[in-house]
C-alpha cells in the first residue's frame, strides 16, 4: 500500500499550525496553572548558617498569604553527604525549582515511599503545614506554634503539602545552600518562575559565636561545605567553614551589585540582620513590600512581640524562634568571643566586613566598648538592584 506523500509546504505548514498551538496551550497554563507565574510569586531567602535565617523564614512563614518551607535541600545534602558542596549545587537548584512549582514528587528520591508530612526537614516551623487543608490546628491567620503543630499534625499524608503549596499566592523558601549567585541564573530566567532574592547576611563574627554554640549540629554540613568526603568537622580552629561562608556572600552580593545582569533587576534585596534587629518593623515592611505582601495588624503585633523579649536566647533554642531581645542577640558575639578569634575572624573575613558594612575592632577596649558602632550606615538603596549603567565608573 502506499502512503500519500506530502508538499514540504504542506509539511511546514503543519508544523507551524503545531507550534502555535503547543504556544497557546502553555500560555493558557500559565495563565490558569496555580503553578503558574501569574498567580505565583517565589522567594528565596538566600543565607548561611546561623545568620538569622530561621528568624527571617518565620517572618515569612506565619504570613497568611505564604507557603513557606525550610531548607529543602537539607534532604539533597543528607541523601549525598559523600559529595561537595559546588558538585551538589545542580540538584539542589532542581529540588527547590520543583518545590517552587509545587512539584513534591521531587522528594521521592529522598523520602521513604510511605511518608508524612513529618518527613519533611524542620515541617513544623511552616504555617502552612499546620493549616488547612494539611492540618487543622491554626487558622491561615493564626500564628502557629511549632510544639502544638508537632503534636497535631505529624501524621497527615504527604500528599496534602502539594495541594497545600498550591492553594498559597506566595511560595517561600529558606536555603543555605548555594555559595554563588551563578547557579540560581536558570531559576531567574525560568518563565514559570517570578522569583524574588532576599540575601541575608550577619557580622561574621556573631556568625562565629553562634556556630561554636551549635558546632556539632552543624558537622555534617560543615564536612560538605570543606568538601571532606563524608567526614563531620566540628572542630575548626583555623574557621575554615566561616571563612568559606564570607567569601560566597561576597561573590553574591558583587554578582548582584556590581554591573549585574538585567534580569536581576527588581528581584535582589541585600539585608542585613543587624538592621533587622534594630527597626524590624520597617525592615520587614520593606522585604513585604519588595516581595508583594502587606503586613497585617496581626503580624505587626507578633514582630513587635517576638524581637522584644528578654536576652538572647538560651543554647538549648538555638535551632527555634522565640521571644528574645534582638538588638542583645545582635550584639551578643561582643560580650563572649575572646579578642584572638575576633582578630582571627577578621583578618579572613576582611573582604566581607567592608563589602558589607561592619567595622572591625582593634582592641579588647574596642570590642567591649558598646557605645562604639560596628554597624556602617548604609543607604537605603545601597543593597537594592543597581542597573549596569549605574555601576559604570565615570570616565
Amino acid at each position: 500500500m502506499r502512503l500519500p506523500r506530502f508538499s514540504s509546504t504542506f509539511v511546514l505548514s503543519l508544523l507551524i499550525a503545531q507550534t502555535c498551538i503547543l504556544v497557546f496551550l502553555v500560555s493558557r497554563q500559565m495563565q490558569s496553572s496555580p503553578t503558574g507565574r501569574r498567580e505565583h510569586v517565589h522567594v528565596l531567602v538566600l543565607s548561611s548558617w546561623r545568620s538569622g535565617s530561621s528568624f527571617v523564614g518565620q517572618l515569612f512563614s506565619q504570613h497568611p498569604d505564604v507557603f513557606y518551607l525550610m531548607e529543602p535541600a537539607w534532604h539533597v545534602w543528607d541523601a549525598l553527604s559523600q559529595g561537595s558542596a559546588p558538585a551538589l549545587h545542580m540538584a539542589v537548584r532542581d529540588l527547590v525549582r520543583s518545590v517552587f512549582l509545587c512539584d513534591m514528587d521531587v522528594f521521592d528520591a529522598y523520602l521513604p515511599w510511605r511518608r508524612n508530612i513529618s518527613d519533611l526537614f524542620q515541617w513544623a516551623v511552616s504555617r502552612a503545614l499546620c493549616s488547612p487543608p494539611v492540618c487543622n490546628a491554626f487558622a491561615r491567620g493564626n500564628i502557629s506554634n511549632e510544639e502544638m503543630c508537632e503534636s497535631l499534625c505529624a501524621t497527615r499524608p504527604f500528599g496534602l503539602v502539594q495541594e497545600a503549596c498550591s492553594s498559597y499566592s506566595h511560595v517561600v523558601l529558606k536555603e543555605v545552600r548555594f555559595f554563588n549567585l551563578q547557579v540560581l541564573y536558570p531559576l531567574l530566567n525560568d518563565p514559570l518562575l517570578n522569583l524574588r532574592i532576599v540575601h541575608l547576611v550577619r557580622d561574621p563574627r556573631a556568625v562565629l559565636r553562634s556556630r561554636e554554640q551549635a558546632a556539632k549540629a552543624l558537622a555534617r554540613d560543615s564536612g560538605i561545605v570543606l568538601g571532606t568526603n563524608g567526614t563531620r568537622v566540628e572542630a575548626d580552629p583555623r574557621l575554615r567553614v566561616v571563612s568559606e561562608v564570607c567569601r560566597s556572600h561576597v561573590r553574591i552580593a558583587e554578582a548582584a551589585l556590581h554591573k549585574p545582569p538585567p534580569f536581576l533587576q527588581d528581584r535582589y534585596r541585600l539585608v542585613r540582620y543587624e538592621d533587622l534587629a534594630r527597626d524590624p518593623l520597617t525592615v520587614i515592611r520593606e522585604l513585604y513590600a519588595f516581595t508583594g505582601l502587606s503586613l497585617t495588624p496581626h503580624l505587626q503585633t507578633w514582630i513587635y512581640n517576638i524581637t522584644h523579649g528578654s536576652g538572647p536566647g538560651s543554647r538549648r533554642e538555638a535551632f527555634k524562634t522565640s521571644s528574645r531581645d534582638a538588638l542583645s542577640v545582635s550584639q551578643a558575639w561582643r560580650h563572649i568571643l575572646p579578642f584572638a578569634k575576633i582578630r582571627q575572624v577578621q583578618e579572613l573575613c576582611a573582604g566581607a566586613l567592608q563589602l558589607l558594612g561592619y567595622r572591625p575592632v582593634h582592641s579588647e577596649l574596642e570590642q567591649r566598648d558598646l557605645s562604639l558602632d560596628l554597624l556602617l550606615p548604609r543607604g537605603r538603596d545601597s543593597f537594592k538592584w543597581a542597573s549596569s549603567d549605574d555601576a559604570q565608573p565615570e570616565s
